[in-house]
């Protein structure tokens, strides 16, 4: 019996390795910040300058609209990495777990794709960056570590694995490149939804760069792999985590050029055909399924990706994607892609869209800023940048890729809007932990003091202090150049991440946030109020009166009040112009206490009140 047992164990032995032996290498070329912008794209700067990403493409199937989960790293990674859209599971705001107050973790019944790997025979390795936004255990992920990236020669003897290789795509240093390789900005085309300057045509030339700097590296990732012979059951994947980093509205916008990803395989005829293109739309997520199918392992209940090789593969009728903290800036979106149309919602419309960020002192942030202030911003590029952000958002991306075009308010295209609102909440019902407000120590950890920007949207405002009571912390004026020991009310509405600074109103239904630098909204009756609480006012017996400097073509009677009464009023006969209206507060009144500020404009409906600013004088 023994030997008969033995006989048997070494046949089930000799077949387990056979069939290890059989199932196919896997590795992730996995680019950072990178655009679709090669030559096998169709692209014409690049066309003959990335032979390296244009084979791949070539010897397999290259996917023309692969969308990522989110515009930003972390969210991406995680999403991947698991299987699931972060916002399932937590993962979702950028830069989370960061801290031992702030741990998160996954659910219990969830494994990370490379740990269900391993429990498959595969050894597994990460050359590079991780960035997950969860606590997670690096022994019980990756079992090997790759000495370099070129390196393969003790895989030989490790197979089958699946590793993940970083490049550093879109931020790689093209400073040391020849004039010869160098692409010369005067002849790139800036997309439409930025400034045609100089400035811009340099950003994109320099992506371009860095692009080609990228081929030069998978040109010797792919020779290696051939020196070692492990090209011939090999599966190679390459593509990128979200779009250009340099360019605004593609890193960390829910827009075509921040969420539109290269993303192209190739490796043995038994598990990727020859010479493809796929059209369809494709979400990123499908690659952890089908990387798992691969290896011959059943797809988790948790994954919302599906086998792009699988004969019972089902196109998607839509692509979602999120977007949440990004560092120190606060935001709430969701957005879907159709065949036709991109769909966008804003949950945070107190602010506008190219809010205060990580990259506020870098050339392209700093000429929008400067040719909006010189009024050298032509409207559109006002709206997306400078705007007041609409609470829905609707493009044609056939025809208005760049999405600039908002259709949400023509009426040809309300029942289109009204079936993308479907969707996306058809896609948010799955479960959505964004539209949790974040922990006290987890905003803290991001957006106090940090090298990438101090917080200023009003989520942390909560825990903040207020010295010289006017509701605004110190933190926030010190960051917007004001003085936080002045005990002056000053609101200049010029804070992109809360443009409101806390002013409200209970019978103005439209948003009273409005470009950068101002407060507006129209009038629903005769009389509309906004308010500003949370005030603790001292004495002051210089400032007498409140003045506003506003714009109205209507004729308005202006009333101020706080808690214990009328302080005064004006009268506005209108103006096409900004001026300052000044309202005396009377004798036998005062600030000094006041909770809570009042600001009733009294006109007739649909009157449009444009405000520069409010100061005590």
């Amino acid at each position: 019996m023994n030997r008969v047992f033995y006989f048997f164990f070494i046949v089930l032995v000799a077949k387990t390795s056979l069939l290890q032996a059989q199932k196919p290498n896997i590795l992730w070329i996995y680019a950072e910040d990178t655009s679709p912008w090669m030559g096998c794209y169709g692209d014409k700067i690049n066309a003959n300058a990335t032979p390296n990403i244009d084979s791949i493409a070539a010897a397999g199937v290259r996917f023309d609209r692969a969308y990522v989960p989110a515009p930003v790293c972390s969210a991406t990674r995680s999403a991947l990495i698991v299987g699931q859209s972060a916002i399932r599971f937590g993962a979702h705001q950028h830069r989370s777990s960061r801290t031992q107050e702030t741990r998160l973790f996954i659910p219990q019944d969830y494994k990370l794709l490379p740990e269900i790997l391993i429990e498959n025979g595969y050894t597994t390795f990460n050359h590079g960056k991780a960035d997950y936004n969860f606590i997670w255990d690096m022994t019980k992920t990756y079992n090997y570590k790759l000495k370099k990236r070129t390196d393969f020669s003790e895989l030989v003897h490790k197979q089958p694995f699946f590793g993940q290789i970083q490049l550093r795509g879109g931020k790689n240093n093209t400073d040391y490149l020849k004039e010869s390789v160098r692409v010369d900005p005067n002849k790139v085309s800036v997309p439409t939804d930025y400034p045609d300057n100089e400035i811009f045509r340099k950003i994109v030339a320099q992506h371009y760069d860095a692009i080609r700097v990228d081929d030069k590296i998978i040109g010797q990732i792919l020779q290696a792999l051939e020196q070692t012979g492990l090209h011939q059951n090999t599966i190679v994947v390459y593509f990128s985590d979200h779009g250009a980093n340099n360019l605004p509205r593609h890193k960390q916008m829910l827009t075509e050029g921040g969420l539109h990803v290269l993303f192209m395989v190739m490796g043995p005829d038994k598990y990727v055909p020859k010479n493809s293109v796929r059209n369809d739309l494709v979400n990123m997520l499908d690659l952890s399924a089908t990387t798992l199918s691969w290896a011959g392992v059943d797809v988790p209940n948790w994954y919302e990706g599906q086998n792009l090789f699988s004969k019972n593969f089902t196109p998607r009728a839509f692509v979602a994607a999120h977007k949440d903290r990004l560092d120190h800036t606060i935001d709430r979106v969701r957005t879907l892609r159709t065949e036709q149309f991109r769909y966008v919602k804003n949950y945070k419309t107190d602010r506008i869209f190219l809010q205060p960020q990580y990259r506020d002192s870098k050339p392209a942030i700093r000429n929008l800023h400067h040719l909006y202030e010189t009024n050298k911003l032509s409207k559109i590029h006002q709206q997306i940048y400078f705007g007041e952000r609409p609470a829905e958002e609707l493009y044609n991306v056939y025809e208005d890729p760049a999405m600039v075009f908002n259709l949400v308010d023509n009426v040809e295209y309300q029942n289109v809007l009204e079936q993308h609102r479907a969707l996306l909440n058809q896609w948010m019902a799955s479960g959505d932990m964004g539209s949790a407000p974040e922990s006290i120590a987890s905003l803290k950890a991001n957006g106090d003091g940090k090298k990438w920007g101090e917080g200023v949207n009003p989520e942390y405002e909560i825990y903040r202090v207020d010295s010289d009571g006017d509701g605004l912390s110190d933190r926030w004026e010190t960051a917007n150049n004001r003085d936080p020991s002045d005990g002056l009310l000053y609101f200049e509405f010029n804070c992109g991440g809360w443009q409101t600074e806390g002013w409200k109103s209970i019978d103005i239904f439209s948003n009273l946030a409005g470009s950068l630098g101002f407060l507006d909204f129209k009038l629903d009756s005769k009389k509309g109020t906004i308010y500003k609480e949370g005030l603790q006012i001292r004495e002051t017996n210089q400032q007498k009166s409140i003045v506003i400097k506003m714009k109205s073509n209507a004729s308005l009677k202006i009333f101020v009040a706080n808690d214990y009464g009328d302080l005064g009023s004006a009268e506005y006969s209108g103006n096409s112009s900004f001026e300052e209206v000044l309202i005396p507060l009377n004798k036998n009144t005062s600030l000094s206490g006041s909770t809570k500020l009042s600001i009733s404009f009294r006109g007739k409906k649909n009157d449009l009140v444009e405000i520069d600013y409010i100061k005590q004088f």
